[in-house]
């Protein structure tokens, strides 16, 4: 067994092992939780009792969770000494174990790690953040149809400028850099040999790589394939028309992958219509169907005209047999959007999304957006992803001033369980928890959060009471 410096490992249970980036499960996993600053202290008991009763309402007694209580944030803190936020015992507890999930926690002031979660996912190299969002009937929402909203937000965790490459503009290093960019580097390339860095500028660095992009991609189109037909469609989010060589470069490997890894499931969105154009006219040639998915096809150069000629044409040589007569239909559809575009369409148009893959910073932005959309964050859950680990997590912050009065909503918590239920394969018990929230909400039994925006108000329910009445929908 594994020993820890202040740990003592459940003596029940058996750990989960990885194999080629998938989990495999025994029915009585060790899983290490960490209860989580602030109002951690309520949401983590109403989660945990909320999932060991959807386990044992499922499976009876063939299956349950030998939980192990790990520390991380403040209550680390009082354990293991002042700025000892995440000491080495949780780190080879998660290490040890695989999956773990956790409360929000204290971004630590003065001293130590700048963000905790961010810290766990670069240790656990845990380089997918997955965040759904999806509508429960009965949440107070600002917008009037949030029920059509239904996508999981696939954010990219270890690259751009979250890899925090940056100096400040008064550090001698900066200036220097500045000073190499401006005098060195600009003048020697072509494409920006105009242009000049203020001296007085902060710099950052914003890594984006093809072996970090495609496995993150490659994650989305396998979770994607376990959707139904209607939501087998993966959209690439990117800013590729500013920034051409980092996140265009994120488009152009994610559709690579998808069209070399994962062929004959997956269908681009212009093969898509090429194909549909053939299916309804039989008859129909290579350089009318040219015209018809480029409808301004007469005003392109011929070089242009000829590279369109030729995509129809190697499109219906090489896929129509596997792809055409509607089989495309069954498959993972694959396109790609502009990030400021999404930010309209998934209020415009949420039911033509389902998958967002996207990079670090603008996944950030747009899993907290659609969030908004079906009910804020205390219903929005998340969990970080890699080959050798999984991290299940709240996506708010600690609200220290509501800890102990038993009143927050445990929902985020409770859904990411959800999540790790399925991750698990565990899907009876986290269908019977969705089941539960959905019904409770819809009951108008609430915490005060969601109470106070429903018309008329009603009365809330405790954390610890919402967490009951979950159950007892069930």
């Amino acid at each position: 067994m594994k020993q820890f410096e202040k740990l003592i490992a459940p003596t029940k249970g058996s750990k989960i092992n990885f194999f080629n980036g998938l989990p495999e499960v025994p029915n009585n996993p060790i899983i290490p939780f960490i209860r989580g600053d602030g109002t951690g202290i309520d949401i983590w008991p109403a989660t945990q009792k909320v999932l060991d009763k959807a386990i044992e309402k499922s499976y009876g007694k063939d299956r349950q969770i030998e939980w192990f209580k790990i520390y991380a944030g403040d209550e680390a803190c009082d354990l293991y000494g002042t700025y000892q936020y995440l000491p080495n015992d949780t780190i080879e507890a998660i290490r040890e174990y695989g999956v773990a999930i956790k409360g929000p926690l204290t971004t630590p002031v003065g001293g130590g790690i700048r963000s905790l979660n961010v810290a766990l996912r670069q240790l656990f190299d845990l380089y997918s953040c997955v965040r759904p969002c999806r509508y429960y009937k009965g949440t107070p929402s600002p917008h009037k149809r949030p029920e059509d909203l239904d996508v999981i937000v696939y954010r990219e965790n270890t690259e751009d400028i979250y890899m925090g490459i940056e100096w400040e503009d008064k550090d001698p290093i900066c200036k220097e850099l500045i000073q190499h960019i401006n005098n060195k580097v600009i003048p020697f390339s072509q494409g920006i040999k105009n242009r000049k860095i203020p001296e007085c500028a902060g710099i950052g660095i914003k890594p984006v790589s093809k072996s970090g992009s495609q496995r993150h991609i490659r994650k989305a189109i396998q979770h994607a394939l376990k959707l139904n037909e209607q939501k087998r469609h993966v959209t690439l989010v990117h800013k590729g028309n500013i920034m051409k060589f980092t996140e265009g470069s994120f488009r152009d490997w994610g559709y690579e992958l998808a069209t070399n890894e994962f062929r004959n499931v997956c269908v681009t969105e212009r093969e898509s219509w090429i194909l549909d154009n053939l299916q309804k006219n039989p008859s129909l040639s290579i350089l009318e169907n040219a015209k018809m998915i480029d409808p301004g096809f007469e005003s392109f150069t011929n070089e242009k005209k000829e590279i369109i000629y030729e995509e129809v044409k190697s499109v219906l040589s090489t896929i129509h047999e596997t792809h055409g007569q509607g089989k495309w239909r069954k498959m993972v559809m694959v396109d790609d959007r502009i990030a400021d575009s999404i930010f309209q369409q998934i209020q415009t148009r949420p039911e033509d999304y389902s998958i967002l893959a996207t990079l670090n910073l603008n996944g950030d932005y747009i899993s907290d957006a659609a969030a908004a959309i079906v009910g804020g964050l205390g219903m929005a859950p998340g969990a970080n992803i890699g080959d050798n680990a999984a991290i299940f997590e709240a996506t708010h912050g600690t609200a220290p001033k509501h800890a102990g009065l038993d009143r927050i909503n445990p929902g985020s918590v409770i859904l990411s369980g959800v999540m790790m239920l399925e991750f698990l394969g565990w899907e009876e018990a986290a269908n019977l928890i969705s089941k539960g929230i959905s019904k409770a909400i819809e009951d108008q039994k609430v915490t005060y959060d969601l109470a106070r925006l429903i018309e008329p108000p009603v009365e809330p329910l405790s954390c610890s009471g919402f967490a009951n009445a979950i159950i007892e929908r069930f």
